[in-house]
């Protein structure tokens, strides 16, 4: 059985390089790299400068506590509700959605039909198609593939717990997704459950239900066995 080591994996250095937010005080004075979470909020409010450097093809609905920077393209159909800080160069596709509380790096691209609440993206952040991010942090070049849902929440009452150390810890977070390191890969259609870790350089399979810690430079492969058998035609 392959040992994995959990060891050094849960703070912000651990997981994200910080040169490439221009949001890394989120991250001050934080044990645990999902602690950022918790200063989103006041966070955005102590910030907040409102502005439009961007360039809106079509209609776009952009709520009134909005920066975003230059270069940065706005699709028909997206709305911000705001607050939001969006960065340069990036790609906001058809029908992007944006509901509170999101901070999107520079060159990130946010596809169509994608939500995203409650979210901090670093740089070159690629959620391209179908997506949805609540409540997590996805860290520099991390892509999710087509169709992958990031839950936040779980199903029965409480926090999300966390495994350290072999024990539970509650990170006193009751909506939580994942915390996605620096140039991870998540394949179409997965789904990454609330209090997911993926460590840098890692990658998970397409179609993959994902519950909890994936060390760094690790793959999580699907190997769900499939059954062929002969086609016969219909009415025999």
């Amino acid at each position: 059985m392959l040992w994995l080591n959990f060891f050094g994996m849960f703070a912000p250095e651990d997981l994200f390089d910080l040169s490439q937010t221009e949001h890394a005080a989120l991250f001050k004075d934080c044990r645990y790299a999902w602690d950022a979470l918790k200063n989103l909020k006041e966070y955005l409010k102590a910030n907040m400068r409102p502005a439009r450097k961007c360039r809106i093809e079509g209609h776009a609905h952009i709520g009134e506590l909005v920066f975003i920077g230059d270069g940065t393209v706005i699709e028909d159909g997206v709305m911000i509700k705001g607050p939001a800080i969006i960065g340069r160069n990036c790609e906001l596709r058809h029908n992007a959605y944006l509901r509170e509380d999101v901070i999107v790096g520079d060159g990130c691209v946010l596809g169509n039909s994608c939500e995203f609440k409650h979210s901090l993206l670093f740089n070159k952040a690629k959620v391209p198609h179908f997506g949805y991010v609540g409540d997590s942090i996805l860290g520099y070049q991390a892509h999710l593939g087509a169709g992958v849902k990031v839950s936040n929440v779980k199903l029965v009452p409480g926090n999300i717990m966390i495994e350290i150390d072999g024990e539970p810890y509650d990170t006193g977070l009751r909506k939580f997704g994942a915390i996605v390191g620096d140039n991870t890969d998540i394949g179409c259609n997965s789904v990454l459950n609330p209090g997911t870790i993926i460590g840098r350089g890692s990658v998970i399979y397409p179609n993959t239900n994902w519950r909890g810690i994936l060390p760094a430079n690790m793959i999580a492969k699907n190997t769900a066995p499939q059954e062929i058998v002969v086609r016969r035609p219909r009415g025999i």
